[in-house]
């Protein structure tokens, strides 16, 4: 149902904002922006499930907090960094949003940098080398 939900506030805020793009263009801006945050909002939301998810297998694996935590950190910049791209594009700056975008990438690979090398370390163990 929750996807329903979001696919019609989505559409009708399209349709909203195309309707104003006559009068006022920046209204329908707004609106679309509205409408993204409250879609946003909506979506971290979910993540809480998502969380409690994580947390049975980390418990049922005996996986390390430092793994579930980076795991976190990423997936929030991947769905942060994604939405203000979006905005930025929408809005007519394609350039920001794509130094926004790079910026995402080069965060998660600085995040998860810990995580590589302790993946690197097991496989050497594992190895012999």
């Amino acid at each position: 149902m929750s996807m329903i939900t979001v696919a019609a506030v989505g559409c009708g805020a399209v349709l909203l904002a195309s309707l104003m793009k006559g009068v006022k263009g920046e209204y329908g801006f707004f609106l679309a922006l509205g409408a993204g945050l409250f879609i946003f909002f909506y979506g971290v939301q979910k993540l809480e499930s998502i969380i409690q998810v994580i947390r049975e297998i980390q418990q049922t694996i005996r996986l390390d907090n430092v793994y579930f935590v980076t795991l976190m950190k990423m997936v929030g910049i991947t769905y942060i960094g994604e939405f203000a791209s979006g905005i930025c594009k929408d809005s007519g700056m394609s350039f920001l949003g794509s130094q926004i975008e790079i910026f995402g990438k080069l965060s998660i690979l600085a995040v998860s940098a810990p995580v590589i090398l302790a993946l690197l370390k097991t496989l050497e163990s594992f190895l012999g080398v």
